[in-house]
């Protein structure tokens, strides 16, 4: 037995409040290490004859990656407490792993070596917002969506489409336009849209943001907002806006007074600023998002600055009724203000969604007081890897996605944000190099994820683009030039997460198969398995289904001739995909 791979903490991803009543345990141990692990499990109050009274329960191996396997076990404990070990058992022994270290046998006349979660204090379990786990996002980058009202236009706007996007030019995107295409998005089955940021700011982009409490001129006024607003609602559509606390843009006011005033100005301290007079090339004599001089960082712990973002926190929600807030470089800023921001949003309505934008590791974020969830780029990176770059093998993908998926408490992986593409990244169908079937790949991965899954604008349409600026490309509205297949194909996608309770968020997924080019897992829930079955290949490829599986009811199946497909074995076509029934 491998004894230095066993990890636990009584605490984060390995142990937590599921709910008031339950507890989720994981235990980490090496790869194909044992054969059998058991919870051993009780109150620490409840002893008999000077012994402690426990029980044991099995615990299921979950996942594995590379190195490890992963064991999970719910736990409702009677009085909301327990005190807990493990017990491990492999071909040639058997030992009790405990906080303390590890014993032959478990200790009975005292619970200090146990593991400890001391009680579930119903104020401590994370909650996210339910209706998250049942929302399709649509990233919609403003300015390039749709022109519905070209009288707000600003100066020296093109042509819709008429040229390709660079950092500076503008089409005239508007909320008049996203209202006009609403129609759209339901018939795709959208129930969410997040829309980078939409106050005023001096770029096209508007991640520069000089005023947090105005919208852009150039997508319409407050008003208009609202009924943006409305007729999401009126629709199923939920509505998510971009912030960037942890930076102003450079012509913010109070920037502009530090510029002109230096020392003198009362808004100096509002920012880092490393010395006077101020310089911006080539180093900002400031702290800035990257070495980028326009966009001068905030400094959050300043009481002003504070308030200010509390109540641009505040007001978008109170005011416009709008449903989450996707926090821009959330990791840079301080972990005490996202806990302020958190309390101050979550007590005008529980129910908003707060995601933050972070790219690694987001564990210090996601413990109930800061963030419901983060956008899961190592999610999406081990898809394309795979999929789309062909850069790591089939077992590596499923260790990599295991990975992912256990990063962080079920909580916040049923409502975490799970994306192929952004307007940070080159379009989904360039990093697929053109090829339409590695696409419906990714996109039924991706849809029958748990998460809460986005589509970027244009993508079900088969946009392309390399990265920013050229994957920012305006909405094309000419049918003539959009991929029907592949939006009809999305949309029926979307349609099965929505009605099959096994394909979306309540199934549970489980790796079968991963060799050579093929990836086989399953979902399940209650009495429903759904089995997902896909060629990375250029080659057709030969499927026998494992004997304890058959299929009764293909939900999707790439080939045309579907009664050549017998119900335990098929022919996956090249970058081929089969989900069925069993």
């Amino acid at each position: 037995m491998f004894k230095e791979a066993v990890y636990h903490r009584p605490k984060n991803n390995f142990a937590y409040a599921y709910n008031e009543k339950t507890l989720h345990i994981r235990l980490r141990t090496k790869k194909d290490d044992l054969e059998i692990v058991s919870l051993i499990h009780g109150d620490p109050y409840d002893w008999k004859d000077k012994e402690w009274k426990y029980e044991t329960s099995p615990m299921k191996k979950v996942g594995t990656t590379e190195l490890y396997d992963y064991w999970f076990i719910a736990i409702t404990p009677d009085f909301r407490r327990l005190r807990y070990a493990f017990l491990l058992r492999d071909q040639n022994e058997q030992t009790i792993y405990t906080e303390k270290g590890f014993y032959d046998e478990p200790p009975t006349e005292d619970v200090a070596p146990y593991f400890c979660f001391p009680f579930i204090n119903p104020e401590d379990v994370f909650t996210a917002p339910a209706w998250v786990q049942d929302t399709v996002w649509y990233e919609i980058f403003p300015e390039r969506f749709a022109n519905g009202d070209p009288s707000i236009n600003p100066k020296g706007t093109l042509d819709w489409g008429s040229t390709d996007p660079t950092p500076t030019n503008f089409f005239g995107g508007d909320f008049e336009g996203v209202i006009q295409h609403i129609d759209y998005l339901v018939k795709l089955g959208i129930t969410g849209i997040y829309f980078t940021p939409i106050f005023k700011a001096t770029s096209n982009h508007k991640y520069d943001t000089i005023d947090y409490m105005e919208i852009d001129p150039q997508f319409g006024d407050k008003e208009t907002f609202k009924r943006l607003v409305e007729v999401c609602h009126q629709n199923g559509i939920r509505v998510m806006l971009d912030a960037v606390f942890n930076h102003s843009g450079f012509n913010f006011p109070p920037f502009q007074d530090v510029l002109k005033n230096g020392e003198l100005s009362p808004y100096k301290d509002w920012f880092y600023i490393h010395e006077f007079p101020i310089v911006t090339e080539p180093i900002p004599s400031y702290d800035t998002f990257g070495f980028t001089y326009t966009m001068p960082k905030l400094n959050t712990a300043h009481p002003a600055v504070r308030d200010y973002l509390l109540e641009v926190g505040r007001y978008w929600v109170r005011e416009f009724n709008i449903d989450g807030w996707r926090l821009d470089v959330a990791n840079e800023v301080s972990h005490d203000f996202w806990r302020a921001f958190r309390k101050e949003v979550k007590g005008i309505n529980p129910d908003v969604y707060i995601l933050g934008e972070i790219w690694h590791d987001a564990m210090p974020w996601l413990q109930g007081d800061q963030f419901d969830a983060v956008m899961n780029y190592p999610y999406t990176n081990a898809a394309i890897q795979f999929f789309a770059k062909n850069a790591i093998t089939a077992e590596e993908f499923i260790y990599k996605t295991t990975e992912a998926m256990l990063m962080y408490p079920a909580n916040a992986t049923q409502v975490i944000f799970n994306l192929l593409g952004s307007h940070d990244t080159p379009r989904i169908l360039t990093e697929c190099n053109n090829n339409k079937e590695i696409v419906k790949q990714l996109y039924a991965f991706l849809l029958s994820s748990s998460g809460a899954p986005c589509i970027y604008y244009g993508d079900e349409i088969s946009m392309n683009g390399e990265m920013d600026p050229g994957c920012r490309e305006c909405m094309r509205w000419d049918e003539s030039k959009q991929d029907r297949n592949m939006f009809q194909f999305i949309s029926s996608l979307i349609t099965l997460r929505k009605t099959v309770p096994a394909f979306g968020n309540k199934g549970t997924i489980d790796f079968i198969k991963a060799e050579g080019s093929l990836v086989m897992y399953k979902k399940t829930f209650e009495e429903q398995t759904i089995l997902f079955a896909f060629n990375n290949s250029a080659k057709p490829l030969h499927v026998a289904i494992p004997s304890d599986y058959s299929i009764r009811q293909y939900l999707y199946v790439d080939q045309p001739v579907k009664d050549k497909i017998k119900s335990t074995e098929f022919t996956l076509e090249p970058h081929g995909l089969v989900i069925g029934e069993c």
